[in-house]
């Protein structure tokens, strides 16, 4: 950082009792009052310089010692002194960190060139032009000090040309970028990196207060020279030093220690960000977004705000990880954990933006189907988490779950995973709570390994494993038919009279030929067989469709089974049932 050294006589001011004087041996003959500071000082070296004091001691009588008070001076007394100590040529020091209120309490006093050449406010003028707008930290500090005298520096254009010369420099080519920057993020070293970072400024600007960022952000946005990503990556790390309850788990009684003032102060801040986010999809990371969502609420931010947020996020819900939707929760009412109801939000807002957009080619048919099974997935693994919360109410859990379309889940393996979970967990659940719980799972959809694991686990209810036996068994009555179904059965009888002994003619030599007239009798014969079950099948199908209309279908069409219910199809009962009777009839024939 540059400062600009001033004067060669040593500091000999001093205070008693309130009272800052200056050792000389020339009594004081004036009185200068600032505040709570009273000045006793001389009146030839601040006449000389100083414009306003020359002006108000002529108004006053020499005989008398009337104080002038200049409670208005920008920068206070320290602000004074520095000035003062100039016109003494007392040593002093100029840098960013105090140019503002000198150059605001040199204009005030008008110490300019009119009054003596060489005045304080030339030379504040000619350091703040050569020196701190050709720096970048210099620029950055010096913006940082108006935020004290906002309306002085906006009047004196301190604000504007500090903007200025950092938008340049942000704009410049990182080839060029050659002064030193503040860059503190994690597993960088600036001694093993040479080339400079694409956010190397994102840092520095922001511990300027949210109205100046703001400037600067929009200002770079409009030049369309950055991309949109890092314009996000710089509202991120802002928020990360502003909203310092982005970052943190939930903690006992955060929300009652935070000042109704220094909630409002984030409201301001989180509304701003979110207005200053660029359109384009992926500038910021729907983590981020997840993240601001989640604190929302409690900062009592606006409706248009929390709608933008769930409609950002929803749309880059896909790219979401576990990591990204565990956030505690932040209503006071509730006892959960983690806040389940946010995910359930975000989500169904995605569901409606997903069944929105057309699906008329087929490459946004993949796309879509794709993002859908990326959400299905990440939101069981989700709920195996939640599972673990004491608190979570089946309710909840299970409305979660059934969110996910069909078409979101290939397999349920996650979905049996998160239920076990939370079966363990909550060893207290009643009857209906199991049964609405397991009630989401589908047994088809589980793998071999995952319905070996269920049918031996004693956490499930007996219904579920009475349907997990029953699939598998059905599944390899299947199994042991589809050979037999891959024939005709006109086609299984011509294979039967190949594997008979070839017959003999009245030559005593065999026939190379079979009987066309008996091929052709039992070929029709088999062909009529066939017709009558195709003719039977639809019986059946009509059977069971009057049978369905009388049955009372409850859930996935259970049969009472001696106590305990089952899942069957009617159709094949029916077909049993048939089959049955028609053994029952052709031994009565017999």
């Amino acid at each position: 950082m540059k400062f600009m050294k001033l004067g060669t006589r040593s500091d000999s001011f001093y205070t008693e009792q309130a009272t800052r004087s200056l050792v000389s041996d020339i009594p004081q003959d004036l009185v200068i009052k600032i505040n709570d500071t009273t000045y006793l000082l001389h009146k030839s070296p601040l006449f000389s310089k100083c414009g306003l004091l020359l002006r108000l001691g002529s108004d006053t009588n020499d005989s008398e010692s009337v104080p002038l008070e200049l409670h208005d001076m920008p920068g206070g007394a320290e602000a004074f002194e520095l000035c003062a100590k100039f016109c003494y040529g007392v040593s002093i020091n100029i840098s960013a960190h105090n140019f503002v209120p000198s150059l605001c309490a040199a204009k005030l006093l008008q110490m300019n060139e009119s009054i003596e050449r060489g005045n304080f406010v030339g030379k504040l003028e000619s350091f703040f032009s050569s020196c701190i707008l050709e720096g970048w930290k210099d620029s950055v500090s010096t913006l940082l000090a108006t935020e004290k005298l906002p309306e002085w520096s906006e009047n004196l254009g301190i604000i504007r040309k500090c903007i200025d010369s950092i938008i340049e420099k942000v704009l410049t080519p990182l080839p060029q970028v050659k002064w030193s920057y503040t860059y503190t993020r994690p597993g960088y070293n600036r001694k093993e990196h040479h080339s400079v970072p694409k956010d190397w400024w994102t840092e520095d600007i922001s511990i300027l207060n949210i109205d100046l960022f703001r400037c600067i952000i929009m200002t770079i946005r409009s030049t369309h020279v950055l991309p949109p990503q890092l314009i996000g990556e710089a509202l991120h790390v802002y928020a990360c030093k502003w909203l310092p309850c982005i970052k943190k788990a939930k903690s006992s009684g955060s929300s009652a220690s935070q000042t109704e003032e220094s909630k409002e102060k984030n409201r301001i801040i989180l509304e701003t960000i979110v207005s200053m986010i660029p359109s384009d999809r992926g500038s910021v990371s729907v983590g981020f977004l997840l993240r601001l969502l989640s604190i929302s609420t409690h900062l009592g931010v606006s409706t248009m705000t929390k709608t933008e947020l769930i409609k950002r996020g929803s749309i880059q819900f896909h790219e979401a990880t576990v990591s990204d939707l565990l956030y505690p929760s932040t209503s006071s009412l509730d006892q959960n954990f983690y806040d389940i109801e946010l995910v359930q939000v975000v989500l169904e807002s995605f569901l409606k933006f997903w069944k929105r957009i057309s699906p008329g080619a087929v490459d946004n048919r993949h796309y879509l189907l794709r993002s859908i099974r990326k959400v299905g997935k990440v939101v069981d693994s989700y709920l195996q988490v939640v599972a673990r919360d004491e608190n979570m109410a089946v309710s909840k859990f299970v409305a979660l779950a059934e969110t996910v379309p069909a078409v979101g889940r290939l397999e349920h393996d996650d979905l049996y995973q998160a239920i076990n979970i939370y079966l363990k967990v909550h060893p207290d659940l009643s009857k209906v709570e199991k049964k609405r719980l397991c009630g989401i799972l589908e047994c088809q959809r589980l793998s071999s390994e995952a319905r070996s694991h269920a049918v031996k686990n004693e956490f499930l209810p007996s219904r579920t494993v009475v349907q997990l036996l029953y699939y598998e068994q059905e599944k390899d009555s299947k199994v042991a038919t589809t050979s037999t179904k891959l024939q005709k059965p006109h086609e299984l009888l011509l294979l039967e009279e190949k594997k008979k002994p070839a017959t003999r003619d009245s030559h005593g030599k065999q026939s190379q030929y079979l009987d066309k007239e008996a091929i052709t009798r039992r070929t029709s014969i088999a062909e009529s067989r066939e017709k009558g079950q195709q003719k039977t099948k639809r019986l059946d199908d009509k059977l069971a469709l009057d049978l369905e209309k009388k049955m009372v279908i409850r859930g996935d069409k259970e049969e009472s089974m001696s106590g305990i219910k089952i899942n069957l199809d009617h159709k094949k009962i029916i077909g049993r049932t048939r089959s049955n009777k028609s053994e029952y009839g052709s031994e009565k024939r017999r």
